[in-house]
């Protein structure tokens, strides 16, 4: 049995590529350590068979006879919408139902951290950063502002630096500061205000 068949290499591809979208893009969405792609066939093949169970319809539809020479356009679109449109959508729709409490007390969520959890929300906060060494760092998270996600070392970099007062109160914004970077290392705690 001659594994380099082509009709065998298309055969894989079938049930690799479309469950191999899906987990590219669920990583882009969620912050996901490296994955060896090696091991992860049998995952990719099995989110593969799960979107062909929901397009079994649509399957049976194109594979009629004459389907493909009688509608080519349609025969076209239909493939590219299984293999790659909705092996796209998948991972959108499963994070934002697991926006809903009632999903949420069934499933885990699938953000690893705190941390990711809390800069996902893309929300523009007033922050105090507690350092190690007994200094308080008032800022700005906006838009301009980054944070690294798992598995990466945690880093913030905020795009506007406050003085605060004996209160912790934000008096004003140090000028000419192009804000301030900080690894974890340095971080005791991390207030946030809106």
């Amino acid at each position: 049995m001659n594994i380099w068949e082509p009709d065998k290499i298309l055969l894989f591809l079938v049930f690799f590529i479309p469950g191999f979208v899906s987990i590219k893009v669920y990583e882009l969405i969620v912050a996901s350590k490296s994955r060896n792609f090696s091991t992860s066939i049998p995952e990719a093949v099995g989110y593969s068979v799960l979107n062909f169970a929901v397009f079994f319809w649509l399957i049976f539809l194109i594979t009629v006879p004459d389907f493909k020479i009688n509608h080519p356009i349609l025969y076209f679109l239909c493939i590219i919408l299984i293999f790659f449109v909705a092996p796209t959508i998948w991972p959108v729709c499963f994070i934002w139902i697991f926006k809903f409490k009632v999903i949420r007390k069934f499933i885990l969520n699938p953000i690893k951290m705190p941390w990711d959890d809390v800069f996902n929300r893309r929300k523009a906060y007033w922050v105090i950063i507690h350092l190690k060494d007994g200094r308080k760092i008032g800022g700005k998270y906006g838009l301009q502002s980054r944070a690294s996600s798992f598995p990466n070392q945690r880093q913030i970099y905020l795009q506007e630096l406050w003085k605060l007062d004996s209160n912790n109160g934000f008096q004003k914004k140090i000028s000419r500061s192009g804000g301030a970077l900080f690894f974890e290392d340095e971080i005791l705690i991390i207030e946030f205000f809106n």
